[in-house]
């Protein structure tokens, strides 16, 4: 891995190209991330880049997060993440990784924790078939039979029936970058993105590029 990011989901939208055709993009605002620890072979048993996106209160900053800070030289920041590049020797105490290292064309992966659903019945939480709706039918949205009787006398484990859905970690592969703001660090992305809007999203370049 070469490139990655993080960035927080302003919204949806749509743009046109050069041959009017309609687009939905999803907008992002990428970093400025900035590096705030080099992980080596020789010190950690692996190489890696820790950066720290979005800035936070001091107040808000414990006391060992606040040192590891002041040890880099960057401010207090939110969230921090480790990127395994592999050019992770090229990468210096507090420099800035901004969404000038994407360019349009570029396909991507993007993490996110998906929007919770709260508790849901098995129709919308799993897709299953309703029963007939006639007024004589006592059987509607209920999720159906659960197992068999006398033997095994019990519901399988990974029986799939009504609970909480959604609020997971989600990653959906090989999205197109349709066009980058490097002046307002700003990435619009084809399609939908997990998460709701002011999420935290992490892009990489896609694990399926050349496929």
């Amino acid at each position: 891995m070469k490139k990655a990011i993080l960035a927080t989901k302003v919204g949806m939208t749509q743009i046109f190209n050069e041959d009017g055709v309609l687009t939905p993009v999803t907008v992002l605002q990428a970093g400025p991330c900035v590096v705030t620890q080099i992980k080596t072979v020789e010190n950690d048993g692996y190489s890696a880049v820790q950066v720290g996106f979005a800035d936070k209160r001091e107040k808000l900053v414990n006391k060992p997060l606040k040192g590891h800070f002041d040890k880099a030289g960057v401010s207090y920041k939110r969230y921090i993440k480790e990127f395994k590049f592999e050019n992770a020797a090229d990468y210096a105490l507090a420099q800035e990784i901004k969404a000038d290292i994407f360019e349009a064309g570029d396909k991507v992966d993007a993490t996110a924790i998906s929007k919770g659903k709260g508790f849901q019945g098995a129709i919308k939480r799993l897709g299953q078939h309703r029963g007939p709706m006639a007024h004589g039918s006592k059987f509607h949205r209920h999720q159906g039979s659960n197992g068999a009787c006398s033997d095994p006398s019990k519901v399988f484990k990974g029986k799939g029936m009504p609970g909480h859905m959604g609020a997971k970690k989600i990653t959906i592969q090989n999205l197109e970058i349709v066009k980058v703001d490097v002046e307002n660090n700003l990435l619009l992305v084809k399609g939908a993105v997990p998460g709701p809007k002011k999420s935290l999203v992490t892009i990489k370049e896609t694990v399926k590029a050349g496929k």
